[in-house]
């Protein structure tokens, strides 16, 4: 199975990423699936994660699930271009790099805005997507 990507669908900055994402996905590694959808429920919550927990991007990978910065660092990693350089941050200890994922996270709506409805992705993306 491919890695998957769960991020907030009414999240404009998290939607931006996951468009940032596609363009340097190359390789067509990623599926994704907002965390307000049935599949998304399904797939993240034997891993004791609700999908009404808005505020993280998470990664399921070989059956793991990665939180937060470990996820977004992973998912850079397989990017095509300068991206998998970022993984270095990999080694800066988790609870530096989550509060500054948290920081974001806590303040993506009031920076970046929010959407009435999930993105709905062109025909040509919609592969991509799952559930």
């Amino acid at each position: 199975m491919q890695p998957v990507i769960f991020f907030d669908g009414l999240c404009n900055l998290c939607n931006g990423a996951v468009q940032f994402t596609i363009q340097r996905d190359k390789n067509n590694i990623f599926r994704f699936a907002s965390l307000q959808s049935e599949y998304a429920a399904e797939k993240i919550t034997p891993f004791n994660i609700s999908p009404e927990n808005l505020d993280s991007f998470i990664l399921l990978e070989d059956g793991k699930v990665y939180l937060r910065s470990t996820a977004a660092l992973r998912v850079a990693r397989k990017l095509n271009g300068l991206w998998p350089l970022l993984y270095g941050f990999i080694i800066v200890p988790p609870f530096i790099r989550n509060a500054v994922y948290n920081y974001i996270a806590k303040n993506r709506y009031k920076w970046f805005g929010k959407q009435e409805s999930c993105w709905v992705p062109t025909p040509e993306l919609k592969s991509k997507f799952l559930g």
